[in-house]
């Protein structure tokens, strides 16, 4: 564990060691969401088309905008001939300045020889920049001004609604985009933890698996935002800056780069903070989320406790945990933020002191001419103090925003790893290659030297044999922690035995598929776990082809329909958060009609009368064994009511079926296992057979 106290039992890829996030990993772990990816391919590309030529489009218009406003509706300058056309003006706007059409320095009139400004030799020399500066060329009228301000205001608009509209569409679009991708990795991250074996749900804490689903998938999203397209959109946006940049002077190309080595050392410095504060965030934040889970999960017994300010306090303590892991990283990103804010800070402070000086002296710029014909920066003007300064300010908001951006990948691929970790996860019950198909008639269920631990080095079954033939009722009894429920889990399949085998018809159910054994096998849990559904819903659960004539049927053996049929809507009764509506009784006869309505070969019955009163479990006894003729049942139960009307009891005792035998043999017998059992379970019941 770090010195961060990060919470017990935390693993990110079966580990609780910080992950080490190299560029290769985190390279390998974007390639394994191009599954979940790959749907939207399509969209992406437009995206990122859409997005590219935005970006462009933008830059260029701003350009052109500044230009317009700047030096030509607060200073006056003439139209470049482009600009002209776009606001649909005469050529009386139009610049007659050589140099400001892109053709170089003008040449020199006959009219500046005879004063004397000229130095060439002749008529038509070129003169040079510095004498072409001084030439003044007729400025826009007032009212050429008004015109170019109003055509650009106009043009302004048309952009503003156009650009609404558009940025609304591709909003709601990148967001379908963006939750559709994060369906398809929360859909696979729960179909992966449905298929794991109990293994794993019976170490893990629900609360985790569900903050992994739903929070840490959410990264998928970021990793496109935030590793992918925004990485691309600003490195885009980088390069154009440096090359327009270049354009009014390379030295502000130099200067950035000179100012992006230190943001870079600190980048790489900050890394190994940054993993371990976002580390322990999620890690609080998944115990927060646990906590929770289980506390409203166990409300009942809270409140029965009188347990609310344990358990308020222990909730606070969390939530304190998880506040603070929270802070603290976003006071790290903030500080590291700063420290390249203030070099970024730096380098635009110096660039604007180079520029004024510039302007001060009409340098030429450096590639100006080149683009002459559509812009008026030929010379640093205050326009082109704007644009550059801008450029600056956008390459250093770059720089903070790359910082920002790698802080969070940080946080962003230790999630995905925690995401990936579930699908990493293998069961440890599969199917095998070759499946078996199920036997179409069963006539047999048999163990056979089976030894099973749920903890390898604590064995729970050891050396069990038993066998159960079509139409009987085999009782398996037995304390506490005997194995009986997990004698049952194997014939499901939901563990393979370490040892042994459990076999129907003498075929091992390993060579099985999973799906076949469990549609052939149904069960009543003890624990009655019911839906806020409707109670017909509550019945087929399971078997959603049923029709209403086979939910009543059901409801009838578990001796259901009579409740039910004083409910409001009968049937269609909605029942409330695990079926609070209903008494332990009625649930419990509700997930007997669950078991029945699938009509499997195999029943198993976990505690199935435990609530119910004397008659109506002799009721829905009665009913079993009629309806269970051609099927193998299996009950799980202490009560001696049930125990007594059973074909077989499997006595079992430290993981070992000690005696088996029908009840009156086993109470019979003086050494009898059993018939101690019964007399400490029924003090005072009467053990002879009537």
């Amino acid at each position: 564990m770090s010195d961060l106290g990060l919470v017990e039992g935390y693993k990110v890829a079966d580990t609780d060691e910080l992950p080490q996030l190299s560029f290769r990993k985190m390279f390998r772990l974007s390639l394994r969401t191009w599954p979940y990816m790959r749907p939207m391919l399509k969209h992406l590309y437009v995206i990122l088309a859409f997005a590219l030529a935005a970006g462009l489009l933008a830059m260029a218009t701003g350009f052109i905008g500044t230009d317009l406003f700047t030096n030509k509706v607060l200073i006056g300058e003439k139209l470049q001939p482009i600009q002209a056309s776009v606001l649909f003006v005469g050529d009386e706007y139009v610049t007659t300045d050589p140099m400001k059409l892109g053709q170089g320095p003008r040449k020199e009139s006959s009219g500046n020889k005879a004063s004397g400004k000229g130095k060439a030799a002749g008529k038509g020399t070129r003169v040079t920049a510095a004498e072409d500066a001084e030439y003044i060329e007729p400025k826009l009228t007032q009212d050429q001004r008004r015109t170019v301000r109003n055509r650009l205001l106009i043009w302004g608009a048309i952009g503003g609604i156009f650009g609404a509209i558009l940025l609304s569409v591709g909003y709601y679009y990148t967001t379908w985009i963006w939750q559709s991708i994060n369906q398809n990795l929360r859909v696979a991250m729960v179909g992966r933890v449905e298929n794991l074996s109990l293994k794993y749900h019976d170490s893990a804490r629900v609360g985790d698996a569900i903050f992994r689903v739903y929070q840490d998938s959410a990264m998928i999203v970021n990793l496109l935002q935030s590793a992918i397209i925004y990485p691309l959109m600003t490195l885009y946006g980088v390069i154009i800056g440096l090359v327009f940049i270049s354009a009014f002077d390379p030295w502000f190309a130099l200067m950035v780069i000179v100012v992006a080595v230190p943001v870079a050392w600190v980048i790489v410095a900050s890394t190994p903070r940054i993993r371990r504060r976002s580390l322990a965030n999620r890690v609080a934040n998944s115990a927060l989320t646990s906590g929770a889970q289980e506390v409203f999960a166990a409300i009942k017994v809270v409140k029965a406790n009188r347990a609310e300010r344990q358990i308020f306090d222990r909730f606070s303590s969390e939530s304190a945990r998880a506040l603070n892991t929270a802070y603290f990283l976003r006071l790290d990103m903030v500080l590291l933020t700063a420290v390249v804010a203030l070099l970024g800070g730096g380098m635009v402070i110096m660039s604007e002191y180079i520029m004024v000086t510039w302007v001060l002296e009409k340098r030429e710029t450096f590639l100006g001419a080149m683009v002459a014909t559509y812009i008026g920066f030929v010379i640093w003007n205050y326009g082109a103090v704007l644009i550059a300064r801008g450029r600056v300010e956008g390459l250093a908001g770059s720089g903070q925003g790359l910082l920002g951006l790698w802080m969070r990948m940080q946080d962003l691929f230790i999630a995905l790893e925690r995401a990936f970790y579930l699908l990493d996860l293998e069961p440890d019950v599969v199917d095998p290659a070759n499946p078996v198909a199920f036997p179409a008639s069963i006539s047999r269920v048999s163990w056979q030297d089976v030894a099973f631990g749920y903890d390898t080095s604590r064995p729970i079954l050891r050396g069990v044999d038993l066998a159960a033939n079509v139409g009987t009722v085999t009782a398996i009894v037995g304390t506490t922690g005997a194995g009986k429920s997990t004698l049952m889990s194997l014939l499901l399949r939901l563990y393979d035995p370490d040892e042994g085998v459990v076999q129907v018809n003498g075929i091992d159910i390993r060579d099985m598929r999973i799906d076949d054994i469990r549609a052939n096998t149904a069960i009543a849990l003890q624990k009655n776990v019911l839906f806020t559904d409707t109670i017909a819903n509550n019945i087929s659960f399971g078997a959603t082809d049923a029709t209403r004539e086979a939910v009543t049927a059901a409801a009838k053996i578990a001796c259901a329909d009579e409740f039910v049929a004083e409910m409001s809507r009968g049937y269609d009764t909605e029942l409330g958060e695990r079926g609070g509506k209903l008494s332990a009784g009625q649930r419990q006869r509700l997930s007997i009609a669950r078991a029945v309505i699938r009509d499997t070969p195999i029943l198993i019955l976990d505690e199935p009368t435990a609530s119910l009163d004397a008659r109506t479990e002799q009721q829905v006894l009665g009913n079993l064994a009629a309806w269970g003729k051609e099927k193998v049942i299996f009950l799980i139960t202490h009560r001696l009511s049930t125990i007594r009307g059973a074909d077989q009891i499997a006595f079992l005792e430290h993981g070992r079926i000690v005696e088996l035998g029908r009840h009156e043999e086993l109470i019979a017998r003086d050494d009898s296992r059993y018939r101690a059992f019964v007399e400490a379970e029924f003090e005072g019941a009467e053990l002879d057979h009537e």
